[in-house]
């Protein structure tokens, strides 16, 4: 893929894929609400933007040509997999919980999880309006049966072992192409599995699968996948393919 404009990368944990664009000599800037990392360019509310824009409102959208690349890294917390088992009942804080708290809290995580759905379907309606191009990402595991699984579009591509592209996780990942076309190639670049600090509650360390610290993604993943699946770009430690 060639981009001749400029990479807009959307959504929490996107300024790690904006410096590696940075770095391969690609004009990039990044957007969401937060700044937990100090470096965001542009802290616009990208839900607001998206409904502006799907009204046909003045938004973002407006300064992205058809020569840039949008990266979208949509929340995935109401689609993952940790979210099933809180639907299905099964989650580890439900369990002492009556079943009318149950019931009750899961009709609120519906509507909470049925607007961001919508939020994300309206984005991807703006973008085919508009013909932009787009990537988004979100988690993907052929073995468990998600929300997107379900109720979305099949991925273009799934990176099934983010870990052997040099990520802290294995993460299968789906990634879905808009107006344009993935390349394909296999820089393989293990990287040991970092010390884990969990945060601390009480006496017992817990953790989530939807949290921050699980959703980080190492810039040596980032710039592998720009180089494998966005540029067609073969770096010293590609292995090339016998196929």
């Amino acid at each position: 893929m060639e981009i001749k404009g400029k990479v807009h990368c959307f959504f929490e944990q996107s300024g790690t894929f904006k410096n590696e664009f940075i770095k391969l000599g690609i004009p990039a800037e990044d957007y969401d609400i937060q700044n937990n990392f100090g470096q965001t360019d542009h802290t616009n509310d990208l839900f607001a933007e998206i409904e502006n824009a799907y009204r046909g409102g003045q938004s973002v959208f407006d300064n992205i040509t058809k020569d840039d690349l949008i990266m979208a890294f949509f929340p995935c917390i109401h689609f993952c997999d940790a979210k099933t088992m809180i639907f299905r009942g099964v989650s580890i804080f439900q369990k002492s919980w009556p079943l009318e708290k149950v019931m009750r809290d899961n009709i609120a995580k519906n509507q909470e999880r049925q607007h961001f759905y919508e939020l994300l379907l309206k984005m991807v309606a703006v973008v085919a309006a508009n013909g932009l191009r787009m990537i988004i990402e979100n988690p993907w595991n052929d073995s468990q049966a998600t929300y997107l699984q379900n109720n979305f579009l099949p991925p273009t591509i799934i990176d099934k072992n983010r870990a052997l592209r040099g990520d802290y996780y294995v993460k299968p990942t789906g990634y879905w192409y808009f107006n344009c076309e993935p390349t394909f190639g296999n820089s393989i670049q293990i990287n040991p599995k970092p010390k884990i600090v969990y945060k601390q509650h009480g006496e017992k360390q817990v953790t989530g699968q939807c949290d921050e610290q699980r959703s980080l993604i190492s810039p040596d993943y980032a710039r592998n996948f720009i180089c494998d699946f966005v540029l067609g770009k073969e770096q010293r430690h590609t292995m090339r393919s016998l196929f």
